[in-house]
């Protein structure tokens, strides 16, 4: 029989060790399994791996497509962390995304600096407001924010779907479902590298992303909320002695994180599309769960995951091209991670014991 047995004293080395044997450990399994489908494993790592290195376009196209994962994942952390598991970043991210379309393009014309930091705004307060909603039927029902995150994520899919589709659909589309640009004001211009020039799609939006990891990390780690935070999130207990309120810290968080991902919506919809259509996540909120826990529920690990993941993403879109792989090989390097991280982070806190049944009795 195995048991699981709490570990007294979790050793540090642990935790730096499991992500990089969790990584060690999908590489080879993937080889395996690209053996298995008939590719060759050296070609194949390289071009999920080595390829988005390459150029520095594709350097370029790789910080862009970290950009939404670490700013969504930045605010999954602070959830975790609490021991609140909110799976509907994904609906929060939309949200975000069609609020601050919805807003830019009520001024259509519009050519005022204040219209950028009022998208900025509006999205981060329509993701909070879409998170709010599991919040207060966590405190207030006990209901299981895993299941009312996630099913919010459709509702937000066909609420914006239905927008698009209606009220915000542009009469010169030819019949597509989509809506007018936004004016220049709420777009995201290109960002040039210095001696380079414009290269790939880096944009400015980047630049938020790495400033908000190190803000994020001094309110988990130097500031009250975040301590309140931790505490929480490892002895509840004790954070009720000491005064801390459960519900409040429970919706902090949440409209915490569904603000950061309101915010990732509206910066990837400015700054790569430039107008709302039905389709305006690829999946970036349940991604940025991988991440999260790649990262060790650490703001500024976020950066290296996020990253990380984004490589394996337009890997995946190399090997496709390149050796006509399945994309959705990608999705299985994803599950085939997670599981080990999982493994790792319980490794990392228990240990593993085998029992008889007699003995158990």
């Amino acid at each position: 029989m195995i048991k699981l047995t709490p570990r007294t004293n979790p050793s540090p080395w642990l935790s730096i060790l499991s992500p990089v044997v969790a990584i060690i450990a999908t590489l080879l399994i993937g080889a395996l399994i690209f053996t298995i489908l008939g590719y060759d494993a050296g070609a194949s790592l390289y071009q999920f791996f080595v390829s988005p290195l390459s150029r520095i376009d594709r350097i370029s196209d790789l910080v862009v497509k970290a950009c939404p994962l670490i700013i969504i994942a930045l605010g999954l952390v602070f959830c975790y962390r609490a021991n609140i598991w909110n799976i509907g970043a994904e609906g929060q991210f939309i949200l975000g995304a069609l609020a601050a379309g919805a807003f830019a393009l009520q001024f259509p014309d519009s050519t005022s600096v204040f219209l950028f930091p009022g998208m900025l705004l509006v999205a981060i307060l329509a993701g909070a407001a879409w998170a709010a909603i599991a919040a207060l039927c966590k405190t207030y029902f006990n209901a299981n924010e895993i299941l009312v995150t996630l099913m919010l994520t459709y509702v937000a899919a066909l609420f914006i779907d239905v927008m698009v589709r209606g009220p915000l659909r542009d009469p010169m589309a030819f019949g597509f479902p989509l809506t007018p640009m936004y004016p220049d004001a709420g777009l995201i211009s290109k960002m040039p590298i210095p001696g380079l020039g414009y290269v790939g799609q880096l944009h400015y939006g980047v630049i938020i992303a790495f400033v908000l990891a190190p803000v994020a990390w001094w309110l988990m780690h130097r500031t009250l909320p975040g301590y309140q935070v931790r505490v929480i999130g490892t002895a509840p207990r004790a954070g009720r002695f000491a005064g801390f309120s459960t519900h409040k810290t429970t919706i902090g968080v949440l409209l915490f994180s569904g603000g950061m991902a309101g915010l990732a919506g509206m910066i990837e919809v400015s700054a790569n599309i430039g107008q709302l259509q039905p389709n305006v996540s690829f999946g970036y909120g349940f991604t940025a769960i991988i991440v999260a826990f790649l990262a060790r529920l650490n703001p500024l690990g976020v950066v290296i995951a996020g990253l990380l993941i984004a490589m394996a993403e337009l890997g995946g879109d190399n090997a496709q091209m390149a050796l006509s792989i399945p994309k959705v090989v990608t999705g299985l390097f994803k599950g085939i991670l997670l599981f080990f991280l999982l493994a790792g982070a319980t490794l990392q806190h228990y240990k593993v014991e085998w029992t008889s049944r007699k003995a158990s009795s």
